[in-house]
């Protein structure tokens, strides 16, 4: 898991070194003026969405046509102010870059890292003033403020996605009085997801679909270990006192998880005033099931004899299926959300006792 995370992090180091690239004086003026063009459109396509709440609320009567023409006049307003406050800063930092290349203080750092390049982890959900953002939980590379919105809108998107949090075993319907260590059984998930609105103009429904790595890790309590007693997997106390820090069950899946969700995200515009179908702006909700293959079990033993520490790891089956499947659920706001999934078939074939894998957690979905 150690080597795993390292590669991990490794690989997304490179990611993001292989896209940086270096800006101009140029393409920071570019970017500046651009800044300045998007100001009004975005405020006019804000303003658009607020003008159809007040036809809204005439239409139902809650105003009269003088009330909703004295509104839409006070909106009007409020959004010219602040165009302009916004243009009056935007035209002082363009104002303090050309006066910097006029200077020659401009240096290689300050290409490097001003208004060219973002880099994000996790969701960006603010327009950005720079020429490119790369977004490094998504593994995504945007080349502008409108090629963002043009692959954030796209009816089928593809999403990172990462969950952690409690694990532990259902044993006759229950999950108190558990034989399994509460704090130290914990479950984690990783992977690629794909976002596909169902309907082309309806931004409600989503099918969403993927595949992620899944480690259940179970610590067992009373300083037990499990044994394989002629095809029953049963616990067992062990004859030397284990550290229980480091001594677990892991069940290694890789998952197709299967989700109809349901997006609840305000209808956003582009800066033409287009209806564009961004996800994750708002709440979220989604149910539906997963099917796994297991990959590996194994065991890990911790203790000490004579001042030494011992550690052991014992990979085997212990009558765990080869497959596994159940059902998954989430609800949240943008990517973060709470997560409970619950597996149907038992962890360890024909047990007396079945004993189903329960994990709930916080899930993110990158975008």
């Amino acid at each position: 898991m150690r080597n795993f995370t390292i590669y991990l992090v490794l690989t997304l180091l490179l990611f993001a070194s292989k896209l940086i690239a270096q800006d101009t004086f140029e393409s920071k003026a570019k970017a500046i003026a651009e800044k300045i063009t998007n100001i009004t459109l975005d405020e006019k396509a804000k303003l658009k969405i607020e003008v159809e709440e007040v036809n809204l609320q005439l239409e139902k009567g809650i105003i009269t046509k003088e009330q909703a023409d004295q509104k839409k006049k006070q909106l009007a307003q409020a959004r010219a102010i602040i165009i302009e406050n916004k243009i009056s800063l935007t035209q002082l930092e363009l104002k303090d870059l050309v006066q910097k290349q006029v200077d020659g203080k401009i240096n290689q750092q300050d290409i490097d890292t001003p208004h060219g390049l973002a880099i994000a982890l996790g969701s960006n959900d603010k327009d950005s003033i720079h020429n490119k953002e790369i977004n490094i939980t998504s593994m995504k590379k945007f080349k502008s403020q409108k090629d963002k919105d043009y692959k954030q809108s796209k009816r089928t998107q593809t999403q990172g996605v990462f969950a952690t949090g409690a694990n532990n075993l259902v044993t006759n319907g229950a999950v108190a009085n558990s034989d399994f260590n509460y704090n130290r059984s914990f479950f984690m998930e990783w992977g690629i997801s794909f976002n596909t609105r169902v309907f082309k103009n309806n931004n409600i429904y989503h099918f969403k679909y993927g595949l992620t790595g899944v480690y259940n890790m179970l610590t067992p309590t009373d300083n037990r270990y499990f044994v394989d007693n002629n095809g029953q997997t049963t616990l067992e106390t062990y004859p030397t006192e284990l550290c229980q820090k480091n001594s677990y069950f892991k069940n290694v899946f890789v998952t197709i998880p299967l989700f109809l969700e349901f997006d609840f995200s305000k209808k956003e515009y582009d800066r033409n005033n287009n209806r564009i179908f961004k996800i994750e702006k708002g709440f979220r909700f989604g149910v539906g099931g997963f099917i796994g293959y297991n990959t590996n079990s194994k065991q890990f033993l911790s203790y000490e004899v004579n001042g030494y520490e011992i550690n052991e790891r014992h990979k085997g089956n212990w009558n765990v299926p080869d497959w596994n499947y159940g059902l998954s659920t989430y609800f949240g706001y943008k990517a973060t959300s709470l997560y409970l999934k619950y597996d149907l078939n038992p962890m360890f074939k024909n047990n007396n006792v079945k004993q189903n894998n329960i994990s709930l957690g916080i899930r993110w979905d990158w975008n």
